[in-house]
This record gives structure tokens, C-alpha cells and sequence, in this order.
């Protein structure tokens, strides 16, 4: 006759074995969920370089008025963004570079004023120039 506790554990073993998930079965899973992460990456970059831009066209605007403003005041100099700062025409306490962590660039010539950023590749005088 059969030792009926051996038989017990075999089945209680053979029952683990089933209900609980392998080591490739976790490999699986966790890379069908870095698949997905990467997809999801993947389509949002795109988004994210877009948000910067626009970001960074409106900064530039806003800084084109308030160097109106300090020029209207002060028609011979063309100021530095540390001099808007200093001089209390922009909150120092507020973002003052582009998106790219760039400064901008302040331009007065001819009673014409431009602010530029660099943009994306972080040099100046190149194609994706922000003004």
C-alpha cells in the first residue's frame, strides 16, 4: 500500500507548481511591459519638443514687450535680460531662459528690437532659431 502522506505532498507540490508563475513567465510580462513603455516614449516625445517650442515662443513674446517697454524708457540702451532683472522690469523669481535652459537673445537695432532663442540644438544663428 502506498505511503498516503507521500502521495499528499506530491500533490500539494504539483499544485504549487501550477498555481504559482515562473521566472519566464515574469520575463515575459516585464517585457511586453517595456515594449509598451517604449511605444508610449516613443509617441510622446514628438509632443514634448512641440510643447517647447510653443513654450518658448510665447517667453520670447512676453520679453519682447517688456524690452519695448525698458527701450521706451531708456532709448539708447538695449538691455540684458540680467539688467530686466536687476532693474525690476522681470521677476527674477520667474524662468528667464528658453525651454533649453538657453538665454535669450536681445537684439536693438535701427529702433527695431529682436529676441531670439537658440532653440532645440542650443546655437544661435542656425535654422530652428526661435523668435
Amino acid at each position: 500500500m502506498p505511503n498516503t502522506n507521500d502521495t499528499r505532498l506530491q500533490h500539494r507540490l504539483a499544485r504549487q507548481r501550477r498555481e504559482g508563475m515562473t521566472l519566464i513567465e515574469i520575463m515575459i510580462v516585464i517585457t511586453i511591459i517595456a515594449l509598451i513603455g517604449g511605444g508610449v516614449a516613443v509617441a510622446l516625445l514628438p509632443q514634448l519638443n512641440k510643447a517647447q517650442i510653443e513654450s518658448t515662443k510665447i517667453d520670447a513674446g512676453k520679453l519682447h514687450s517688456v524690452v519695448q517697454l525698458y527701450v521706451g524708457q531708456n532709448p539708447r540702451e538695449c538691455p540684458t535680460v540680467e539688467q530686466l532683472v536687476s532693474e525690476r522690469y522681470l521677476d527674477g523669481s520667474r524662468r528667464t531662459t528658453d525651454a533649453w535652459e538657453t538665454d535669450f537673445e536681445i537684439t536693438c537695432e535701427d529702433n527695431e528690437i529682436s529676441v531670439r532663442s537658440a532653440g532645440p540644438d542650443l546655437e544661435f544663428n542656425t535654422e530652428d532659431d526661435i523668435f
